[in-house]
């Protein structure tokens, strides 16, 4: 029995937050380098982006908690499709040779010239992170009857993570010559736990935003008989 098509008052403003997140984390953080000192830990070292690239988890954990499965499914093609466009569109206007009179080249593509290598590990490692993620979240769902969001929130974060961290870093960078190739795990190991604190972190908001859409959609869906074809984009099944 396929799902009844239902007019919600908020996901497209979900949507729009979810793609919007995903591109400027991807194209605005990757540029710089941060450091902090912390207390305990030390000298922190960091791309700037992956204080915002998991928000776009959070969202995801919104969608399916509220909407379901196949309506997240189709936001992540959503943002996928965005991702693949800004990258396209930076690499063309980076390329572009630039008028004698305009001195910015240079940083422009220290800004926006993504190797393709980097660009397509970054599509790459967010489709599968983020189907992992929604498909983990829907299952626990079930299996917890509802109860204790943050687990589910966490939970998929983790995996969702651990899948996206582990295909982005060597896809990236492994024999690319832009850092040794011993260093790919640590940066890989020290971005899956700052993402995933980065979601522990939100979890109190996460909890008043899937609150909150619940009550004012009037639904909150469970994925009993879904098809976790990740290639599908109908929002019925």
């Amino acid at each position: 029995m396929n799902r009844p098509i239902r007019q919600y008052k908020y996901y497209d403003l979900v949507m729009v937050a979810f793609v919007t997140v995903l591109i400027c984390s991807n194209l605005i953080g990757p540029a710089k380098a941060a450091q902090l000192n912390l207390p305990v830990i030390g000298t922190l070292t960091f791309g700037a982006g992956v204080l915002f690239f998991p928000i776009s988890y959070i969202f995801g954990d919104i969608l399916t908690e509220v909407y379901g499965y196949a309506y997240s499914r189709r936001v992540i093609w959503a943002g996928f499709a965005g991702l693949t466009f800004a990258s396209i569109m930076a690499y063309v206007i980076v390329a572009l040779p630039p008028a004698p009179t305009w001195p910015n080249q240079a940083v422009y593509e220290t800004a926006f010239g993504s190797t393709w290598r980097i660009s397509l590990a970054s599509l790459i490692a967010f489709s599968c992170g983020e189907f992992v993620n929604s498909f983990v979240l829907a299952k626990m769902k079930i299996l917890t009857q509802g109860k204790h969001l943050w687990s589910r929130t966490i939970g998929s974060t983790i995996f969702g993570e651990a899948v996206d961290s582990s295909l982005f870093y060597p896809l990236a960078f492994w024999n690319s010559g832009i850092m040794p190739n011993e260093l790919v795990p640590t940066l890989m190991f020290s971005q899956f736990i700052t993402k995933t604190m980065v979601e522990v972190v939100f979890t109190p908001l996460t909890y008043v935003i899937v609150a909150k859409l619940k009550k004012h959609e009037n639904e909150d869906w469970y994925d009993r008989n879904t098809d976790f074809n990740p290639f599908k984009l109908d929002t019925r099944k």
